[in-house]
């Protein structure tokens, strides 16, 4: 069975799409749509913008879904999947290309979910770190003794946890999870606070989006982070949508779940290669692939 998974934030690089744009007129006319529906020419930024510039979270979040959606929409009668699953944001990409919202509708979200985050990052100060080495159990009672707010948000691969919380909180994490014999507990470059309770005031504002918004049924089950579980009806999937910012990233469950279930190739679609570096760690015997444009889309 065919599994595509798609990619979050993290993925993005200079140039990204632009092979796309130039090989595609089905992707010319989506990238000029969307420069068109989010007010700026993102394109300019996607392919020839500095590192920095694609930084900026409302830059990166829609430069990542519109390669993603816009690959997978390139691919034609190719693309045949037989499930579906995105890494946090990638969660968005994923219920474009298995037909649960409209490109217009998703990329919508998408750029209200990367201001409300933006946002909710300025109230307060917050960060996120990476843990290697250590059983997630581990992790999880570490991050509940320690005081201050500090959570459990991407269960990425097995003996690769990251958190988030309070700066105070996760510094005081990294200590006791390197004390308890972590390989490495690393503080991340990133805005703040994601997956977390700290991402509550954007989990409500985003809510109130996906509440107006219409979800269509989907194509195939998606295996979604909050629940790491094939969904198909769609109240189910927009509750979990709902509940996705604020809630863990549950890779490492959603991967095994999708191969008890069967899938044989995980395709990922969108920048770079780490889920698919994520998917083997998971299980080695799994079979991966990067998709590729077809240039007649």
């Amino acid at each position: 069975m065919n599994a595509y998974i798609f990619p979050g934030q993290g993925a993005q690089f200079s140039g990204m799409g632009l092979d796309l744009y130039e090989n595609s007129p089905l992707a010319q006319e989506l990238f000029n749509k969307a420069n068109s529906l989010l007010g700026f020419a993102i394109t300019d930024i996607m392919f020839k913008g500095s590192a920095d510039a694609l930084k900026e979270t409302k830059v990166t979040q829609p430069a990542i879904f519109l390669h993603s959606v816009i690959l997978a929409k390139t691919l034609g009668d190719a693309f045949k999947p037989d499930m579906v699953a995105g890494h946090s944001l990638g969660e968005f990409s994923a219920l474009v290309a298995n037909g649960v919202l409209s490109f217009e509708a998703g990329l919508k979200l998408v750029s209200q979910r990367a201001l409300a985050m933006q946002k909710a990052c300025e109230l307060q100060p917050s960060t996120m770190a990476a843990v290697l080495g250590l059983e997630d159990a581990l992790v999880e009672d570490i991050c509940g003794k320690t005081e201050g707010i500090v959570v459990a948000a991407n269960y990425n691969c097995p003996g690769q946890l990251v958190i988030s919380g309070e700066i105070e909180a996760i510094n005081t994490a990294c200590e006791a999870l390197k004390a308890a014999g972590a390989r490495r507990a690393l503080v991340l470059p990133v805005g703040g606070a994601f997956h977390s309770p700290l991402m509550e005031p954007a989990r409500e504002e985003l809510a109130a989006a996906i509440e107006n918004t219409t979800f269509n049924k989907p194509k195939c089950p998606i295996y979604q982070n909050v629940t790491a579980s094939a969904v198909i009806n769609e109240a189910e999937i927009k509750a979990n949508l709902m509940k996705q910012l604020t809630a863990p990233v549950r890779w490492t469950q959603s991967v095994q779940q999708m191969i008890t279930d069967g899938a044989s190739l995980f395709t990922e679609v969108g920048p770079g290669k780490v889920l698919q570096g994520l998917v083997k760690k998971i299980n080695k015997e799994a079979q991966t692939a990067s998709a590729i444009c077809s240039s007649e889309a």
